[in-house]
């Protein structure tokens, strides 16, 4: 096996140097397989079963763990379950557990998101991860510009909470590879690590800052993000018909306003998003003297304070700047009602907190990256996320069970030195430079809290998110058919709902058909099959055969038709109208609508006359009327009271009752119309007095 090993190394050494006058210089992979080759205990710092990327990049995290490559084989075979260890997954179940143990060590050094070779070290566990098993063309391929797809990235940057999460690493990912085919290069990596190193850093700052002595200190609040400090771009406080500019202030607990005065702030307003207050946050429109022209605000709204506020973010095109915003509003908030739906506390409170932070901090690195894709803030926060993707509630559940896994089987976890599972959001706190909540002093206990992806395992949480995320893309494309079958006007609208509802109108039509008996044999045969029904009590019945039968002509028609082109719905377009047309429409649609209210009203206010009896004798027959027909209801079944309705109703305008009908509607409208209304009295207030029109 040893001699083997080493011709094998021998032959990836003279493999990579006949590729040296193509690249001019050596890639770092080639480095460290002709250093691993030149090693005396080569043979023992190689693993047959990995790829050369997947064995350099074990043989980096056994660098850091201080542990040699047969050691940590060792330890994996001791801690991982037999079905871990089989042939076929073998290699990336190792490789994911050498990665895990690695990421755990290293992201407990300070600033270690500014340091190049761990930078370099995740991104080239991406590569490893896409080629685990030993492949004798893979190594020729390999340079320090090759790039991962959305699987690998997914899989390893979610390892390091402050870097991705699962809910939100695909989006990450098509972010960052956008303008690369799908594939993300080192370079575009890089670039999100340095950028999210310096809002870490901001928020480090701002933790510190003298800004925190006029904010509440008793819930050891961090500083997300200020605005509204440079003066070309103030934030405006709307209260009433009251604008001031200001400093607006997102804490992990509540949004602050400072109003601006001469040469400082005034007292800060506390928006609280921590406690249960009904909150209510959404996009605005604000304009001048109170016209809603301009969609760059956010609305904030709950039971503590008298009326809504809303707060602008003036901005010279877009509402780029609200929509950041109103997403990192929103993410804070939905983070305390997931912990107040799940009564979570503890170190588990502090763990869901940090996730919301770290969201936070993600978008802004991305949001300070020049790219020509436009950003969705909201896309990339995971509780907002889980607030707008179909089946979102199930992610949170997922979570919450994650969160809340038993003290015995933490403990558990926790004997694998987090090996088997990825670090937690609250294994970063040490690195970060500041305290927070609960974990104030980290300890051992903290490690309790165990991460999102497990070695070898699609967790439940990774199929929450799968499961929603198909359903999104379901959603996505119905509402794509949606918007592609609307058409604008009035008239072209009716138009197609007239031709949707044909079925329906021809169903109608023929009913009435059989009811006005215009063809007697029908009618008569019509009459006959629904009383013999209705007799039998057979009703559920008819209604339960009339279902199946549509559910019979769905499939017939869903098997039938599967390979036709689907049949368009045609519809003869009315003439085109001009703008007068159009409006004189609009305004004869009104006038109908209103006279369809006010008939409306003319009936509530005749029955409101009966029942008040201000037309005595009216109230009377109406009154005698209702109790004959609660004695019928009373004595007779239920089963001849609907029979005895159908034959009435069905045989009205048969050709014996005809004459007798009609006149009996006659005096029924005469009797209708005899009614008097009941009187109605409108109040209009003007000027503090009270006007009473008849």
């Amino acid at each position: 096996m040893s001699i083997k090993t080493r011709n094998m190394l021998e032959g990836l050494v003279k493999d990579a140097g006949s590729f040296k006058w193509l690249t001019k210089r050596k890639s770092s992979f080639e480095e460290e397989i002709e250093e691993m080759a030149a090693s005396p205990s080569a043979t023992k710092n190689w693993i047959p079963e990995l790829s050369p990327p997947a064995n350099v990049v074990v043989r980096r995290c056994s660098k850091i763990l201080g542990l040699t490559m047969c050691q940590l084989r060792e330890n994996f075979d001791i801690e991982a379950s037999d079905s871990l260890k089989h042939q076929s997954s073998f290699p990336r179940n190792f490789l994911e557990y050498c990665c895990f143990k690695a990421l755990a060590r290293s992201t407990q050094v300070i600033g270690y998101l500014d340091d190049l070779k761990f930078r370099r070290l995740t991104f080239d566990m991406m590569v490893a991860w896409e080629f685990p098993a030993a492949s004798g063309q893979l190594f020729a391929h390999m340079d320090d510009d090759t790039s991962v797809g959305l699987e690998s990235f997914s899989r390893i940057a979610p390892a390091v909470p402050i870097v991705a999460d699962v809910v939100v690493s695909e989006k990450i990912f098509e972010l960052l590879a956008a303008s690369n085919s799908s594939r993300l290069h080192f370079s575009a990596y890089d670039k999100y690590l340095i950028q999210l190193e310096r809002s870490t850093r901001k928020l480090q700052s701002q933790s510190k800052s003298s800004l925190l002595s006029s904010l509440r200190l008793d819930r050891g609040e961090k500083i997300l993000e200020i605005d509204g400090t440079v003066t070309t771009q103030p934030v405006l406080e709307h209260l009433g018909i009251s604008t001031w500019p200001g400093r607006l202030i997102l804490t992990d607990h509540a949004l602050y306003f400072e109003a601006l005065k001469v040469v400082s702030y005034d007292k800060a307003k506390v928006y609280d998003l921590a406690d249960d207050l009904q909150q209510v946050v959404k996009p605005e429109l604000t304009g001048p003297w109170g016209t809603r022209l301009f969609d760059k605000a956010v609305f904030y709204k709950s039971i503590s304070i008298s009326e809504p506020v809303i707060m602008e973010f003036p901005e010279l095109k877009g509402h780029t700047r609200r929509d950041y915003w109103l997403a990192i509003i929103r993410e804070v908030l939905f983070a305390h009602r997931f912990i107040s739906k799940f009564r979570i506390t503890g170190l588990e409170r502090d763990e869901v907190l940090l996730k919301a932070i770290f969201g936070i901090l993600r978008v802004q690195a991305l949001k300070e990256m020049s790219t020509t894709v436009p950003v969705s803030y909201g896309a990339l926060l995971m509780f907002n996320v889980c607030d707008q993707l179909p089946c979102g509630d199930l992610i949170l559940e997922n979570l919450a069970n994650t969160l809340t896994i038993t003290q015995m089987d933490q403990r558990d976890e926790v004997k694998s030195g987090n090996g088997m599972h990825s670090i937690s959001a609250l294994a970063l706190v040490p690195s970060l430079g500041f305290v927070f909540g609960t974990s104030s002093s980290l300890n051992h206990d903290s490690r309790l809290v165990v991460g999102e992806l497990s070695v070898g395992e699609t967790t439940a949480l990774e199929n929450a998110v799968k499961e929603a995320r198909t359903s999104y893309e379901n959603v996505v494309s119905a509402q794509a058919t949606v918007d592609g079958v609307k058409v604008n006007g009035v008239d072209t609208n009716l138009a197609v709902m007239k031709e949707l509802l044909y079925p329906v109108t021809e169903s109608w039509n023929w009913l009435l058909f059989l009811l006005y008996w215009e063809d007697p044999f029908k009618s008569l045969v019509f009459c006959l099959v629904c009383t013999y029904i209705i007799f039998k009590g057979w009703i559920g019945y008819a209604f339960a055969m009339f279902i199946i039968f549509l559910a019979l002509f769905m499939m017939l028609t869903r098997y039938c038709g599967r390979e036709k082109p689907i049949d368009e719905l045609k519809v003869i377009a009315p003439p085109p109208m001009n703008t007068m047309e159009q409006l004189l429409a609009v305004q004869n649609a009104i006038s109908q609508a209103e006279v369809l209210i006010q008939d409306v009203n003319i009936v509530l206010l005749k029955c409101r006359a009966l029942l008040l009896s201000i037309f005595p004798q009216a109230t009377e027959r109406f009154a005698v009327a209702l109790l004959v027909l609660a004695l019928v209801l009373a004595l007779v079944p239920g089963r001849y009271i609907v029979l005895l309705t159908f034959i009435d109703t069905f045989t009205r305008y048969s050709p014996p009752r005809r004459a007798s009908t009609e006149r009996w509607l006659r005096r029924l409208r005469d009797w209708w119309f005899s009614i008097p209304a009941a009187p109605v009295i409108l109040e209009k207030v003007s000027d503090n007095k009270k006007k009473k029109v008849t």
